[in-house]
């Protein structure tokens, strides 16, 4: 009798064969892709790369300086805008290694680093439910050309933290903007604490700030009123402390310092401009190139990041203007299998009635503690916002002057956008995952048809600049670790000869300091031996009463031929000390 019984077709509730399964291999890959950002980076500083310089030894001096307990600095030394977070994030960790280093200076960086992948990646899926897609971004984040990983480790200001801080904003913004359970007041404060903190940091992160407050102003006004809003104005206030109260105290404006070191007070010519700000950095700032320069076919990301700009802000706006009622699943991620988009605890639910703590969301009561997928509305809500932020930030790189007159380097002004990533990428993989309908024969179905093979072109292309970009960086390591191990030398015999006080150029003086853990002061001097730009006047006021300061200068530097010059001049004024790399004049 069993025989002749036909099995019925498996309906939607019914049990799918091994549940899961495909969730823990994307599971698996990511964290394989998380493990492989982190273990390149860290192979990275064992050989001290990307290398260092005077300015990252400047905010290590005043790490120091706060493990010791000889000072708090409230800015970058010798000057009045960028907060220094990352000595004081730096400072224990000398403290307990008992001095400095280049290694722990930079530890902090690198867990900065983790942080933001760990959180772009969550990003991704509160936004849009595909683990898949989770991967992808997690990977492209993994990778890092020259100009990434020293946004992303070197300890120079600013640039660690403010994308982690971006997308924690972000977040922060989904879960109170969906009305996600428990713990409301905690994100607001959250959420106004590090508002205020990137105030100080770095204004750079700003357009963030602002894209995801008016997020939280548009669907959370009524709950602002109340104990919302002064929670989230007395965080701000207390994460901007430092900048405040030193503005207070001493009268300056440090507005008028980030204008003045954004180029507001230089000239560039507007072609200039447009090259640096629309051409070279969106490929320099964002991964897509060799060390120091840009061949020209990695140029076409900036080609392509206006027509991704466009369709990221087009499409979300079209999800935002869609009616509550329609609004389902906006895209295949949102309609996929449980098995893809769910979490362990069980699949996210539609949209119900709003909660007295905020809008109606798509997260799960019961899977509170592990939501995957928003409300539509709320997550283009956030897309739409990051696309925003990413023109505001390239727009305003582009009119300042600094995009014109020193466009390799100040395209580190752009490191922001990487926050943007995924919501740039998110049109162009709905396309390629879902390619055009079997029955499409219409001119709708042709152009889907073609559409598809773009996006996977796009796609793929941007993985392989990325990692060819990436391969090219990771082989100048060989010869950053030759060259610390030449500024260790140089360390070595100044100690040795009892070399105490010396001047050199801006390059070498705080580097040097730094490395010695203050046994060497210097003074800094320009290349005609006259006084130079000193970010901490105590070493000039010490080398200035020493009797006989050596000098110090990188062999075949300009500062080295005024010194041979001297030196030819006045044989007996001068010894010559030369080691690989460095020549060292000492005053008889």
């Amino acid at each position: 009798m069993t025989a002749g019984v036909r099995e019925q077709p498996r309906g939607a509730d019914s049990p799918r064969p091994r549940p899961g399964t495909r969730l823990r291999l994307v599971g698996w890959l990511t964290a394989v892709a998380v493990l492989a950002g982190v273990g390149y980076r860290l192979w990275l500083l064992v050989n001290a790369a990307p290398p260092t310089n005077s300015d990252e030894a400047t905010m290590g001096l005043a790490a120091l300086h706060i493990a010791r307990g000889e000072g708090f600095p409230v800015w970058f030394y010798g000057q009045q805008y960028m907060g220094t977070l990352e000595a004081y994030l730096a400072a224990p960790v000398f403290a307990l290694a008992g001095g400095p280093s280049l290694l722990g200076l930079r530890l902090p960086t690198l867990a900065l680093y983790l942080l933001f992948l760990l959180l772009s990646w969550r990003l991704t899926l509160r936004l849009t439910g595909d683990r898949w897609f989770g991967l992808l971004v997690v990977a492209l984040l993994a990778l890092g050309s020259d100009r990434l990983v020293k946004n992303q480790l070197i300890a120079g200001g600013g640039y660690p933290e403010m994308n982690a801080a971006g997308v924690a904003l972000a977040i922060l913004a989904v879960d109170l903007a969906a009305g996600r359970p428990g713990w409301r007041l905690a994100r607001w404060a959250a959420w106004g604490f590090l508002a205020g903190l990137m105030l100080w940091v770095d204004p750079l992160v700003l357009p963030y700030v602002v894209a995801t407050g008016a997020v939280l102003v548009g669907f959370c006004r009524r709950e602002l009123w109340g104990a919302a809003g002064a929670l989230i104005g007395a965080a701000a206030v207390l994460g901007a402390a430092p900048l405040l109260l030193h503005s207070l105290l001493n009268g300056r404006n440090p507005l008028h310092a980030v204008l003045a070191a954004s180029g507001a007070n230089a000239t560039a010519s507007w072609a200039d401009r447009l090259h640096g700000g629309l051409l070279l950095g969106p490929s320099l700032g964002m991964g897509f190139c060799a060390p120091g320069r840009c061949d020209t076919w990695q140029l076409w990301w900036a080609l392509a990041l206006p027509l991704l700009l466009a369709l990221g802000a087009a499409t979300a706006w079209q999800a935002l203007r869609r009616p509550p009622t329609e609004a389902g699943p906006t895209s295949p991620a949102e309609a996929a299998s449980p098995a893809d988009l769910a979490s362990p605890a069980g699949p996210a639910l539609p949209a119900g009635p709003a909660s007295p703590a905020g809008p109606a969301s798509l997260v799960d009561p019961a899977d509170a503690g592990d939501p995957v997928l928003v409300a539509p509305r709320v997550a283009a809500a956030i897309r739409l916002a990051l696309v925003l932020a990413a023109v505001v930030t390239l727009g305003a790189y582009t009119v300042s002057s600094s995009a014109g007159l020193t466009p390799v380097e100040s395209s580190r002004y752009l490191s922001c956008l990487l926050i943007s990533l995924p919501v740039l990428l998110w049109p162009v993989w709905t396309v390629a995952r879902r390619g055009p309908r079997p029955s499409a024969t219409d001119r709708r179905g042709r152009g889907r048809t073609l559409a598809r093979p773009v996006a996977l072109a796009l796609l793929a292309a941007t993985l392989g600049t990325a990692a060819q970009a990436t391969w090219r960086s990771a082989q100048t390591a060989p010869a950053t670790r030759a060259a610390e191990a030449r500024h260790a030398e140089l360390v070595t015999t100044l100690r040795q000869l009892g070399v105490r006080q010396v001047r050199a150029g801006y390059w070498t003086c705080n580097r040097l300091t730094f490395a010695s853990a203050e046994q060497v002061v210097c003074a800094v001097v320009d290349d005609a031996l006259r006084p130079g730009f000193d970010r901490y006047p105590a070493y000039r006021r010490e080398v200035d009463r020493a009797a006989t300061p050596a000098w110090v200068a990188p062999a075949g530097s300009p500062l080295a031929n005024a010194l041979d010059e001297r030196q030819r001049a006045n044989p007996d004024s001068l010894d010559l000390v030369t080691i690989d790399g460095w020549r060292i004049y000492l005053p008889q």
